[in-house]
């Protein structure tokens, strides 16, 4: 009497990103049903980047002002997380861990975070209130926009926009033809 044995390979379950179906990974590695390419395995970090925090989130406020900076920062520069994620050569989950207040990035993965972001790394440690003011100090010191300031609170809400739109078409190069 024969025993037959089933050998079972390990197939990799996938969720596609455009439309939601769960399958294996294919030969081809596209989606059974809008053949769009699955999901691209990331790259692993170069050296150990993760510093896991305590599960209780009000426990270090300084992780959360962090993940606010990182995640404010980001979205004021218009990055995604994938795109943050390929500057700094690191899974794009490890951004939204760091984001989420899921981990604190080591002091060197902090300077290649201020790097990506093109900021100093002193605005990754500022909370949001201190990041505000120094941007509003900044924008204050020009004497330009400083005088423009001060006479925005004669106008009504048409005349800041009709000045908003003059602006914007200024900026775009565009002349009014009158």
């Amino acid at each position: 009497m024969a025993t037959i044995l089933a050998t079972v390979e390990a197939r990799e379950v996938l969720r596609c990103e455009h439309c939601s179906l769960v399958q294996f990974r294919t030969a081809n590695s596209l989606c059974r049903r809008c053949h769009k390419p699955l999901e691209i395995e990331e790259p692993e970090p170069q050296l150990p980047q993760l510093v896991v925090t305590s599960a209780n989130p009000s426990a270090n406020e300084d992780e959360i002002n962090v993940a606010r900076a990182v995640r404010d920062i980001r979205h004021a520069r218009g990055l995604s997380q994938r795109q943050l994620a390929g500057r700094m050569q690191v899974p794009r989950t490890y951004i939204s861990k760091i984001e989420n207040a899921k981990a604190m990035p080591t002091l060197s993965s902090l300077e290649r975070l201020a790097q990506a972001l093109e900021v100093d790394i002193c605005a990754l440690l500022r909370d949001a209130r201190s990041r505000v003011q120094a941007e509003t100090m900044a924008i204050m010191s020009d004497p330009f926009l400083a005088e423009i300031a001060s006479l925005l609170s004669h106008l009504d809400g048409f005349q800041r926009s009709m000045f908003l739109n003059h602006v914007r078409e200024m900026a775009s190069g565009r002349r009014r033809t009158a």
